[in-house]
């Protein structure tokens, strides 16, 4: 069948195009007739942002614009760190969710955009737009450890991944875990603000269980920031007091990779294996954008400004940021949890937000809000459940709750809350 033909019998069957990256965007989308909104980032924020976005606006070209050919989650991946949850779980296929949802996939790497033409610029060529959504996740900053060692900064992604950033590095995760033979394992926590603040202790839960079950004589060194969180501290005193090491309090100032030491600002830690996970800012793409939020002093931060009720964003009215990247939204409680969850919240809100302008009726944001189930056992199974809500306080500022449950005895509650967002964001 002839690619002319292809293309005419899938817009036949009411299936969303996909484009592969050996093709130039921009020959393949020409401009669009009635307007475009392009989401960037294929994350939970992204897939919810352009599910929501065709069903609210039938008649606009909706594209997703994502750089790898799956999606892989991130949630639920310290339960298949040590096989309890399979791989078919986590990954799913960009090209079925956009068929199922009638939006057009690219796969393409998004090299810089152009706010003031409103044009991507991607490996493959450039991309129009009326609408942007962006949904680029996070990206570490571990220069400062290494003292901007190109080399040393190599060293540590290939071989001492912290595993949050991307699908690539929580597989280089497993494959060491289930290798490693036995030493000091150290992980890092990353300070404050980070993606989805219970990970961390949950994966030091899964590995200490792994090092257990296994009967590996191994130690897992944690060393914190900060004070660390309680309930699960009380988990690696009660359960796990032989594999885990908690170091509260400890300033990474440097990092040798090949030594394999890291330098606190209290003392040093030598390591057989580590989980370096640095300090978190926004994906790139924000600041390439030039979209980021300014601190008192005009310094960057890091991460997207934008508005708290919308996720518009304050420098371009038609860009909005979701998920990970935006930053902050309140001076109560500072970021939105960076979670799966209300990065779904996020996409749902922007795609409402964007086609009440493109209809030009009045739009009232709802509150997102986030749900977050973690184990702090998985021998015996036992899970928390961190649910956070917001209200607007008397003096107008956006105040948040957090609740939490505990649940010792799961039956699948937390496979079933996935379930939920996967029928979501790719229409199974």
């Amino acid at each position: 069948m002839k690619r002319r033909q292809a293309l005419h019998a899938l817009a036949g069957l009411g299936a969303g195009l996909v484009f592969g990256q050996a093709r130039s965007a921009q020959a393949l989308l020409p401009p669009a007739k009635k307007g475009r909104v392009v989401v960037v980032g294929g994350g939970w924020g992204g897939l919810s942002a352009a599910a929501h976005l065709r069903r609210a606006l039938p008649a606009r070209d909706i594209v997703l614009i994502e750089r790898q050919p799956r999606f892989f989650s991130l949630p639920l991946s310290n339960a298949w760190l040590i096989d309890r949850v399979p791989d078919a779980t986590l990954e799913h296929d960009y090209r079925q969710a956009a068929a199922r949802h009638g939006y057009t996939f690219v796969q393409a790497e998004v090299q810089g955009i152009d706010r003031q033409t409103r044009h991507i610029e991607t490996a493959d060529g450039r991309l129009s737009y009326d609408w942007l959504v962006l949904s680029p996740g996070i990206a570490e900053n571990l220069a400062p450890w290494v003292g901007g060692d190109a080399d040393a900064l190599t060293a540590i992604r290939q071989q001492f991944d912290g595993g949050f950033v991307g699908a690539a590095g929580v597989r280089q995760l497993k494959q060491r875990l289930h290798a490693f033979k036995g030493g000091d394992l150290l992980m890092t926590i990353p300070p404050a603000p980070y993606r989805c603040p219970p990970t961390p202790y949950e994966r030091a839960i899964a590995i200490a269980t792994w090092f257990r079950t296994h009967q590996i004589k191994g130690r897992l060194i944690v060393l914190d920031p900060g004070a660390g969180m309680a309930g699960f501290r009380d988990s690696f005193d009660r359960q796990l007091s032989d594999y885990v090491d908690f170091k509260p309090f400890q300033r990474i100032e440097r990092v040798d990779p090949f030594k394999k030491v890291v330098v606190t600002d209290f003392d040093e830690f030598p390591f057989a294996d580590a989980i370096l996970a640095g300090p978190q800012q926004a994906g790139a793409l924000i600041r390439l954008a030039g979209l980021d939020r300014r601190n008192d002093h005009g310094e960057p931060t890091g991460w997207a400004d934008v508005d708290a009720r919308t996720l518009q964003s304050v420098a371009d009215e038609q860009v909005f940021v979701i998920g990970d990247a935006a930053g902050l939204v309140s001076p109560l409680f500072g970021h939105y949890p960076k979670t799966g969850h209300m990065a779904v919240h996020h996409g749902r809100i922007a795609a409402a937000a964007i086609a009440a302008r493109v209809q030009g009726t009045a739009f009232d944001p709802p509150f997102p809000d986030s749900t977050c189930w973690v184990y702090d056992s998985f021998t015996p199974p036992e899970m928390v459940r961190i649910d956070a809500s917001y209200r607007i306080r008397g003096d107008g500022a956006l105040e948040q709750r957090i609740d939490q449950a505990r649940e010792n005895q799961p039956r699948g509650e937390e496979m079933a809350w996935a379930a939920g967002m996967f029928a979501e964001m790719f229409g199974e």
